[in-house]
């Protein structure tokens, strides 16, 4: 642009001289001075703009990097921040595996003392789980014949747990133990309990049989005679009572 307006100035200067031969010599000079100082003029405001341009191109590169830096720092934040983002995620999938784990142990401890229901005899009833295990370790020791062992575990089982669904068949299998080891009276006492207690009793019919069966063996046999006639008139309908008639066939 400078060049362009000097140039201009110049033809206007050769012009001037051009035509100096029209006006007297102090209006050439006067003309002369006055277009010089507007070439100056330019000049120093062409370099003006010149400088200014190459302070703003040079704030404008340093601003350009100075946002390209920031730029890098906001992508290493980012890449930070998604590192560990992705570590809480695995963290909480890991905390919440042990969680599940923890509440499922706990569970499993919990039902291991929650009431399970228990079908016995044609009966069902709830249990605890450490009295359905120590019945059924007393029957085991019982099925395994060893009949004096078996008893006190009955007892053991009938004193810790009076008001168990089981007490009806663990006084029934106790009796069976003493009538095993021939222990008749004691026996009796078990099985005239049941009759007492509960003679709806699935094990009932039985358990009058059993008395017959132990006042057999103590050659009581007017009482035995009784007590299969009982057996047959209240338990009619029972396998027991078949059993009781063939008994009455053979007493003498």
């Amino acid at each position: 642009m400078f060049v362009r307006t000097a140039g201009l100035l110049l033809f206007a200067c050769w012009s001037v001289v051009a035509v100096a031969g029209l006006f007297d010599d102090e209006e050439a000079r006067k003309a002369i001075l006055d277009l010089r100082q507007r070439v100056e003029a330019v000049r120093l405001l062409t370099e003006q703009g010149s400088s200014r341009a190459s302070e703003e191109n040079a704030a404008l590169r340093r601003s350009l990097l100075e946002l390209q830096n920031q730029i890098e720092v906001l992508r290493s934040d980012t890449a930070k921040l998604r590192g560990m983002n992705e570590q809480l995620a695995r963290d909480l999938a890991e905390l919440q595996r042990k969680q599940k784990d923890i509440s499922q142990g706990v569970n499993d401890r919990l039902r291991q003392f929650e009431p399970v229901k228990v079908a016995l005899d044609g009966r069902e009833f709830m249990a605890e789980p450490a009295e359905k295990r120590d019945f059924e370790a007393a029957l085991a020791v019982f099925r395994k014949s060893d009949f004096a062992a078996a008893q006190p575990a009955f007892l053991d089982f009938l004193r810790r747990y009076p008001q168990s669904g089981y007490s009806m068949a663990a006084l029934f299998w106790l009796g069976n133990a003493q009538y095993a080891t021939r222990d008749y009276k004691e026996a009796m006492i078990n099985f005239r309990t049941i009759v007492t207690k509960e003679p709806e009793h699935p094990r009932s019919a039985e358990a009058v049989l059993s008395i017959a069966n132990c006042q057999i063996e103590l050659k009581d046999t007017r009482a035995a005679r009784k007590s299969l006639e009982d057996l047959i008139k209240s338990y009619p309908q029972s396998e027991a009572a078949v059993a009781a008639k063939d008994r009455l066939a053979r007493l003498k």
